[in-house]
């Protein structure tokens, strides 16, 4: 019964493990073809990444054959509607990992993704639109997820020859961002402050225009004005967030900590990409230390997650 139980209480944010550990594996994967390395790390990031996601959504679909009532709770959840969507976007990012190993694999791993993603984005923004029970306490960054999640579609989309689609969705993602950017700042200005519990979302602020920046040098190639705003603007978020360290240092283990990952691998790769384009040494070392901070974080959330799973402190009910 207390198997049962925990199946029944499994969250559809354990799906963000799947997203910092795909961003970790991008990250090194570009590192070493930045500094022309050939390190045995990518094939072991991969292999744990995929093996997670297959885990994971088998989990999940055990959870959905059993306690679908729970599923549809968390599906009209205010908050957790927004995490379904981590779903598609491991497909998505999984078919960049696989892009340099293996294009056929890629190239199913992005359809499935960017179709399903398009799913998620007009039922939530359906939802979103004609709610019935939404309030303002209920606006956090994890809100970017569904719809500006969108602008990840390029980075394998382009090299995968979807030039159009590539630019539809990067369309849809920069609009919501702008949008839900804007409200965002309205509720943590003018209302109570976020919840201990979902605090760590709003490292969720880096990755939008980070991945943006990402995307965008797959559509346009060559640097402009607007890439270089994309970059500093995730780059400003992620000082101002570093510089809160302190604060999120004392905040109690939750699963959201896992979005303290993504969106610094997101940056990481981003300040990568600016010195392999300007050959800037400042972008290079910008991205090495946050890539030692990546690898750093990522192997700490691991650890914490672990042991939340021993002490049976995760899958409970809330």
């Amino acid at each position: 019964m207390t198997q049962n139980s925990r199946l029944a209480n499994f969250p559809i944010s354990f799906f963000a493990m799947v997203m910092g550990l795909s961003g970790l594996t991008i990250a090194w994967e570009k590192a070493q073809h930045v500094y022309a390395l050939n390190l045995p790390i990518n094939l072991l990031l991969t292999t744990i990444t995929t093996t997670t996601f297959v885990i994971l959504i088998m989990v999940y679909g055990f959870k959905l054959l059993n306690y679908r009532d729970q599923v549809q709770k968390e599906l009209r959840h205010p908050i957790k509607l927004n995490f379904f969507p981590t779903i598609s976007i491991s497909l998505i990012l999984l078919s960049v990992i696989f892009l340099s190993l293996n294009t056929t694999v890629s190239q199913y791993l992005w359809v499935c993704g960017s179709s399903l993603h398009l799913m998620f984005t007009l039922y939530v923004v359906n939802s979103w639109i004609h709610h019935e029970h939404y309030e303002i306490h209920h606006l956090n960054p994890a809100w970017f997820i569904p719809a500006v999640g969108n602008v990840l579609v390029p980075i394998a989309g382009v090299p995968l020859g979807y030039l159009d689609v590539s630019w539809f969705f990067f369309s849809i993602g920069m609009i919501f961002w702008i949008i839900l950017l804007t409200i965002i700042f309205y509720r943590v200005l003018f209302h109570n402050p976020i919840q201990d519990r979902l605090l760590p979302t709003m490292f969720i602020l880096i990755a939008p225009p980070a991945v943006g920046f990402i995307s965008y040098m797959k559509l346009a190639v060559e640097i402009d004005t607007f890439a270089r705003l994309l970059y500093f603007i995730s780059l400003f978020f992620t000082l101002l967030l570093f510089a809160q360290i302190s604060r999120f240092i004392k905040l109690k283990f939750f699963l959201s900590w896992w979005a303290y990952s993504f969106p610094i691998a997101a940056i990481t790769v981003a300040s990568l990409r600016m010195f392999d384009i300007t050959s800037n040494h400042i972008y290079s070392y910008i991205g090495l230390f946050l890539l030692t901070v990546l690898t750093f974080v990522v192997g700490l959330l691991l650890v914490r997650t672990l042991s939340a799973i021993l002490r049976k402190d995760i899958c409970i009910e809330e």
